[in-house]
């Protein structure tokens, strides 16, 4: 049978204490031991079951944890404070001092110089390649290369990565393949393509509320283990773990993320389409003309869509100011970063969310000092949305 995560998820339900529907919050930060030898025992890691400390578990954040590993496909996982302390304690749990990563350089603007400039001061070598050229990636490869980076869809220039092709380059060279699924939950199950460890930047879509930052790692339960182990876990030691109650919130939450994925993806695929016959220069996987678009349908998990991502170039960074302010002033929805959220969201990617990349790495990598990237909302009534769009470009002289 083949995995489909909302299924997946929703057998992992349980019921909550006293048999409520809901997952119960525990907002205690510290754990009493019936005794002293249970105390001894879990921190030597035999602790069955036993929860020492909020900073290495919470009935809550593994409540979390459990359900994201159902909709992953994982035997574990683990829940973070922000998709940053996801993405860096998974990268510092696999790479040392003297170890090398390859990395897709169209990458989330935090990711690139989190890598760019933060881990060579620490020994740790990066280099960044088009990850859609897997030829690229192979004469990439060093012998002290430990892992193999990149997004499902990379942000924000909608590029597609061949993971199965990818886990096969990092598997025969020992390397963990690590996947950032934060544009694509449950469209995409990067595990079952051949990925090690899948982050998430769970403030988007996962949640979908923005009312909170979140992150998550999902992988095996011995790499879950090792990273959240007393002496030497990075996630243990460096301490980035989500509050209880935002673990609860997000929980509830994740049981709607199929319905929203498929109306994100709807109304994506329309404005996608509209934006085509206006003659606009548009990015989307679900296009068939995008690069990767047979191999999103191939390797995509059926009837979520393509994702609720799109890009526009207007060429310049003034064009991509006039018409984002205009369309916030018209109720388009905001100019605002992040994504996921229920209301449409636009940005300047080179200028914001990109703009830790340098101007020539940009240009580089095809990025358009004129992008608009769009987190398409759940608009009920797309078709009224595209006419304020419309609109908007016309006023400005944008289309005729």
């Amino acid at each position: 049978m083949k995995f489909d995560p909302a299924t997946s998820l929703y057998d992992s339900m349980e019921l909550g204490a006293y048999n409520g529907v809901n997952p119960t919050i525990n907002d205690s930060a510290t754990f009493a031991f019936e005794s002293g030898e249970a105390m001894v025992n879990c921190f030597n890691g035999e602790g069955n079951g036993a929860f020492l400390y909020s900073r290495h578990w919470n009935p809550s954040g593994f409540q979390l944890s459990k359900a994201l590993a159902a909709m992953e496909g994982t035997e574990a996982a683990w829940v973070t404070g922000s998709g940053m302390g996801a993405i860096t304690v998974a990268i510092l749990q696999v790479c040392n001092a003297g170890d090398h990563l390859i990395s897709s350089v169209t990458t989330y603007g935090g990711t690139y110089a989190f890598m760019k400039n933060w881990l060579p001061k620490y020994g740790i070598e990066v280099t960044f390649v088009d990850i859609t050229d897997l030829n690229a990636v192979k004469n990439a490869i060093k012998p002290n290369t430990k892992m193999i980076y990149t997004e499902t869809v990379t942000n924000p220039m909608l590029q597609v990565s061949d993971i199965k092709e990818l886990s096969k380059i990092s598997k025969s060279i020992n390397a963990k393949l690590v996947v950032d699924n934060t544009f694509t939950p449950m469209i995409f199950s990067p595990v079952n393509l051949g990925a090690d460890i899948v982050v998430y930047s769970m403030t988007k879509f996962v949640n979908g509320k923005n009312d909170t930052t979140a992150g998550a790692i999902c992988s095996s339960a011995d790499f879950i283990n090792e990273m959240i182990d007393l002496n030497d876990g990075t996630a243990m030691l460096l301490g980035p773990v989500l509050d209880s109650m935002r673990a609860a919130n997000i929980q509830k939450n994740l049981y709607t993320l199929h319905l929203r994925m498929k109306q994100h993806s709807k109304n994506a695929m329309f404005l996608a389409n509209k934006f085509v016959e206006l003659g606009l220069k548009a990015n989307y996987p679900g296009l068939e003309s995008h690069k990767q678009h047979k191999l999103f349908k191939q390797t995509m998990n059926k009837d979520y869509g393509f994702g609720g991502m799109i890009s526009i170039d207007l060429i310049t960074e003034e064009n991509a100011s006039k018409f984002m302010t205009l369309m916030q002033n018209r109720g388009v929805g905001y100019l605002a970063v992040s994504l996921g959220y229920f209301k449409t969201l636009f940005s300047n990617s080179g200028k914001s969310t990109s703009s830790e990349v340098p101007e020539e790495t940009q240009k580089e990598m095809g990025m358009s000092d004129g992008l608009v990237r769009y987190s398409v909302g759940l608009d009920n009534d797309i078709e009224n949305t595209y006419s304020v769009i419309k609109g908007c470009l016309l006023e400005l002289g944008l289309i005729k």
